[in-house]
Formats: structure tokens, C-alpha cells, sequence
């Protein structure tokens, strides 16, 4: 059975161009799937779908940005590759701060797209392993009782175990009990890997 090949999705309403990108695409290995509009993109593509995307930004009927926007909106993890026709700094500015990945001008080498693809391949996997290790920290941290989430929202606030046990109106030796209990539901192997652990789900009060 051969692996998995990446996902690379291409909206753009000249069909000479999905033509052309799709063949790009796939003869660099890429498994390719063309839209003719961004409607179609979303009817067809769930939000939580894997890869890239290359999207036009100028079309008719909603355009490039406003589905950007949208995929922001649904929290879409899909990275996006803008191509345009028109050399807009404007829409490339305001593109490139609401997170896309690269903005191209058409025509654009296959090199340079190439390379924004693989670019932006990457951003999606790691952005993906970011999502998924936040959402086993939060899954650890269901698990913990209301007193170990109190011993470990005071350790990870830098509070020394006397603190604790005053705040909580509990022995030291108890806070030491429920801090032990937090280590391991945590997975967590130091202090360090805890408050990095606290800091991933935003439990850390700067």
C-alpha cells in the first residue's frame, strides 16, 4: 500500500489554470483537488480538512479574502498560498497579517510555488502537532479532581507547597499528596514540563 501523498487544493476560476497547477502538482507528488469557486471549495472541503491551499485571490462571487476570513472564523488549520493576477499590495499586505503562508503573482514559476507549497505543508503539520498536544494536555487536565487543580494552577503560579496548603487551609503534606497525583496525570516529568504544560493551555497569568 504506497503512503499517503499530501493534499493540495486549488481554487481559481480560469480553468487553464487548475489545469495547469493540478498537472504541476502531481507530477511533483502531490495529490491535487481543483475548485472553480470558493462556494464550491466549502461545500465539498470540512474545516478540518488537511494540506494547502492555493487560492486566488480576485473572483467572481466571494473572493480569495473573504474566504480567508471565513476559514479564520471556522478555525481552519489548512495554510494558505495566495496567487493573483494583479500585483495589489494592499490585498497582499492585509492577506500575508491575516496568516497566510505566501502570496505569488501569476504567471508564477513552478519553483517558487514548489516552494511555497512545501513551506506551507509544513506550517499545517506543525501546526497540527500543536493542536493535538494541546488538546491531550487539556484531556490530562479534565482528569485531575478540583483540589489537584488547585495544587497545580498554585505550582505552576510559583507558589511554594507552605503557600499552597495555606491558601487551600490543607497540610503540607497533603499539597505534597495531590502535587505527586498532578505529576503523573499530567505525564508531566519535572516542574519545568508542568508550567510548559500550564503554558500550553494558557493556565499561566503573565
Amino acid at each position: 500500500m504506497s503512503p499517503a501523498r499530501d493534499r493540495v487544493f486549488v481554487i481559481d476560476d480560469d480553468p487553464g489554470v487548475r489545469k495547469s497547477l493540478s498537472r504541476l502538482l502531481r507530477s511533483a507528488g502531490f495529490e491535487a483537488l481543483t475548485f472553480e469557486s470558493t462556494e464550491e471549495f466549502t461545500r465539498q472541503v470540512p474545516a478540518d480538512a488537511s494540506g494547502c491551499l492555493i487560492l486566488d485571490i480576485s473572483m467572481p462571487g466571494r473572493d480569495g479574502l473573504t474566504l480567508q476570513q471565513e476559514m479564520s472564523f471556522r478555525r481552519s488549520g489548512l495554510p494558505i498560498v495566495f496567487l493573483t493576477g494583479h500585483g495589489d499590495i494592499s490585498k497582499s499586505v492585509q492577506a500575508m497579517k491575516s496568516g497566510a503562508t505566501d502570496f505569488l503573482t501569476k504567471p508564477v514559476d513552478d519553483e517558487v510555488l514548489l516552494r511555497a507549497v512545501h513551506q506551507a505543508l509544513e506550517v499545517e503539520r506543525s501546526g497540527r502537532r500543536d493542536r493535538r498536544e494541546v488538546a491531550d494536555v487539556e484531556k490530562h487536565l479534565a482528569a485531575l479532581t478540583k483540589r489537584e487543580r488547585e495544587v497545580f494552577e498554585g505550582v505552576v503560579a510559583g507558589r511554594l507547597n507552605k503557600q499552597i496548603a495555606g491558601d487551600m487551609k490543607i497540610t503540607e503534606k497533603t499539597v505534597k499528596v495531590h502535587r505527586g497525583r498532578v505529576m503523573e496525570k499530567m505525564r508531566a516529568s519535572s516542574l519545568a514540563e508542568l508550567v510548559r504544560l500550564a503554558d500550553r493551555v494558557g493556565l499561566r497569568k503573565s
